[in-house]
């Protein structure tokens, strides 16, 4: 029998595993270090920042991740930040997995769910379970990688995580995938394909339709996976995804291999290797082994050799044992097409023991496949049949159809050499069935019919528009011509009436829907009035004046920039609806700095934000709490008061983000009696007219009240506000 007819390796799909954000990456970092350039105060905030950078330095720059994590733990330890320190053993549990160090990776994650278990953040738990599922499964351990899936799943449904969900399907899929369970992946990647076209993620759609596309292909079904890897590289290019552009691109050449164009599969996995050789990771090893396959068939051993040498050294090297069983089964194929059979039986056997280990039953396919075609190059035909026969075993069980197709034909053979010429025609003509099914006309004339598709869909698309419109048209006109001319006339009066009626309803919900825009700009521009009045910039220039008139150099220069920099971030923020709550308090924070400068005696001014609020993760209106700082300072304190206390206080409770502002003054009941009770704080007003109408935008708790501390036996004022507030998805 020709050795050309041995069984045509699988040849690796290229994927991304895990569905990571790529766009805007770089500058979410820049934002983060800058950020971190300006926040030199070691506390809490900087702990998450220096958390946050490493985890997006985590893939590009792992070293300098390493060092953001090492001087986070510093501060986290000296805060006694428990949240802090269980997110820096989790990106250390990530990037540990990533270089493929699994066990210090796997200790880090069960570090860091015992820490959020005591915190109680169940979705930081979630976390850790998903990627210890990645890592087993990396690990070639599905079993339990599919363990933690479950558990990470509970918590998400629990919380109704929609798009966390989404990954997680994606990498039960892939974990399936792996161990060729292709209809539990393909049920997992469509329940992910349903989530992210609901959320409007295209760049995890792109992923996911190539992740199916690759499961209909290793079935043999190559129509489908044609379709589904076209559909992934039409919308990659149209959101301009490098990653998944490499991705669709690199499963589209094999394609090509199946149809055996090989130069030309050749030549797209040489430029999909030229784009990895900064990641030099197990998706480079896979295209190292891709285009061996490729040389392989065309015939060139020696080009083929070489590559599966390569690869076979960059498995080892990141301990990856599905890819080393995959490369030495290559091997073993190079040497038995050479007729080195002791090599070929040494690579075979080395295959298959670890196959076995970690239940790849392709790869236990393709291992006694060899492993019958080298006995029976050595004429011992029993021995071959046995293998043969265990590889028939496997692949209809697992519904392996490319290895069912070889396998029946060698069976043939064999049985023709041992004399057994009746079970050597059943065997010949299943192999006839099998592999028309595979490879018959119909199904190169669909691929040929969806590669068209593809490439002229908007012009076909357009012409049936067309043909439509005419067939509508043509339709209409014969109806009026039988009509009779009070019908017609009934027909236009009705349409009339319709245009206006329709036309009034949108125009009046235009005129409701302007009308409330206005009514939110104009309470904005109050409230911005009110923050940066023009009466506290004649005083603090009036202020400045004074302090350059004295000679004052260094303090004058030191209030220009902070007044420059409050006026700013105002500005800045009056632009958005909603901003981080770190921005909020850093312009709290400018405010009073400023106020101090000129202040005798200077406020005592504290702010303190509760453990669990992570400031980053929460976007609030601008300038809420400013406004009342401000009425502390103004009316709060009699001229003689020589302590001046001001505190505020943020607490996040029952998902209620609260706000208290307390002065030491003399307290909302004497302002009152001091004052004429109809000239109450304009800002005061106006933020309540904005909270009523944010928390009901927003969807979450908003309101304000003021009292008087001499309730609690101490003097001075309390306000206390319920900030709505959205989460900051971007984090």
């Amino acid at each position: 029998m020709n050795l050309k007819s041995i069984v045509k390796n699988s040849i690796t799909f290229f994927l991304l595993f895990l569905l990571v954000k790529v766009h805007g990456q770089n500058k979410k970092v820049d934002s983060l270090k800058n950020e971190l350039t300006l926040h030199t105060k070691k506390d809490t905030t900087r702990v998450n920042l220096l958390n946050d950078l490493a985890f997006e330095e985590r893939r590009a720059n792992p070293n300098q991740a390493i060092a953001y994590l090492d001087e986070s733990e510093m501060i986290a330890e000296t805060k006694n930040y428990s949240k802090g320190r269980a997110k820096i053993l989790y990106v250390r549990g990530t990037i540990d997995a990533i270089k493929t160090n699994y066990r210090d990776g796997f200790s880090n994650y069960e570090k860091a769910i015992k820490l959020y278990d005591s915190l109680g953040f169940n979705e930081g738990i979630a976390e850790c379970y998903k990627d210890m599922g990645i890592f087993m499964s990396h690990n070639d351990n599905t079993g339990r990688a599919l363990e933690y899936f479950e558990k990470s799943k509970k918590i998400y449904n629990k919380y109704g995580k929609e798009a966390e969900l989404a990954e997680l399907y994606f990498n039960i899929g892939w974990a399936n995938a792996k161990v060729q369970n292709y209809d539990e992946a393909q049920t997992n990647y469509l329940k992910a394909i349903e989530i992210v076209e609901k959320t409007g993620n295209k760049q995890r759609l792109s992923a996911c339709w190539g992740a199916l596309a690759i499961t209909y292909s290793n079935q043999g079904n190559y129509p489908a996976a044609l379709d589904y890897y076209n559909k992934s590289l039409s919308l990659a290019e149209r959101i301009d995804s490098r990653s998944d552009i490499i991705s669709s691109k690199s499963n589209i050449a094999t394609i090509y291999y199946y149809l055996k164009n090989y130069d030309k599969a050749i030549e797209i996995f040489n430029e999909t290797l030229k784009y990895q050789k900064d990641d030099y990771n197990v998706s480079s090893a896979y295209t190292l082994n891709n285009i061996g396959l490729a040389y392989k068939e065309k015939g060139d051993s020696q080009s083929a050799y070489d590559y599966f040498n390569k690869a076979n050294a960059l498995f080892k090297e990141i301990n990856n044992r599905t890819g080393v069983a995959y490369s030495l089964n290559n091997i073993g194929d190079i040497y038995l097409e050479t007729k080195k059979y002791k090599q070929a039986l040494i690579h075979y056997e080395n295959g298959k023991k670890i196959c076995l280990e970690i239940k790849n039953y392709k790869g236990l396919c393709h291992s006694n496949l060899g492993l019958a075609k080298v006995y029976e190059q050595k004429q011992n035909f029993n021995e071959a049949l046995m293998f043969a026969l265990e590889s028939k075993r496997i692949s209809v069980k697992h519904q392996l159809l490319k290895y069912e197709v070889e396998v029946e034909e060698i069976i043939s053979d064999l049985y023709k050499n041992i004399g057994n010429y009746k079970k050597a025609l059943e065997s010949h003509q299943q192999f006839k069935k099998l592999n028309d099914s595979l490879f018959n006309k119909e199904n190169i004339e669909k691929i040929a019919q969806l590669e068209s598709e593809y490439k002229y869909k908007q012009v076909l698309d357009s012409a049936s528009i067309r043909e439509l419109k005419l067939n509508k048209t043509i339709l209409s006109t014969s109806q009026d011509l039988a009509k009779t001319k009070q019908n017609y006339l009934w027909a236009i009066i009705g349409i009339l009436l319709t245009s206006i009626l329709s036309g009034s309803f949108v125009f009046y919900q235009k005129y409701k829907s302007v009308k409330i825009m206005n009514q939110n700009i104009v309470t904005e521009q109050k409230l911005l009035r009110s923050q940066m009045t023009p009466h506290f910039i004649f005083n603090s220039l009036s202020v400045l004046q004074g302090m350059i008139l004295n000679k004052e150099e260094q303090k004058s220069i030191t209030y220009l920039s902070k007044f420059s920099k409050l006026l700013r971030i105002v500005l800045e923020n009056s632009r958005d609806k909603v901003v981080p709550l770190i921005q909020e308090l850093d312009a709290i924070d400018n405010y009073m700095i400023l106020q101090n400068l000129d202040a005798d005696p200077p406020y005592d001014y504290s702010l303190i934000v509760d453990e669990n609020i992570d400031i980053n993760l929460f976007l609030v209106p601008p300038m809420l709490i400013q406004p009342f700082i401000e009425n502390a300072i103004e009316h709060a304190f009699t001229p003689d008061q020589e302590h001046r206390e001001i505190f505020v206080h943020l607490t996040f409770e029952h998902k209620e983000l609260c706000c208290t502002i307390m002065d030491n003054g003399i307290g909302i009941d004497a302002i009152s009696n001091k004052t004429n009770i109809k000239k109450k704080s304009l800002a005061t007003t106006i933020t309540k007219e904005r909270l009523e109408m944010l928390a009901k935008d927003f969807k979450t708790p908003g309101g304000i009240t003021i009292a008087d501390r001499k309730d609690d036996k101490e003097r001075g004022t309390r306000v206390t506000l319920l900030v709505p507030y959205k989460p900051n998805e971007e984090t």
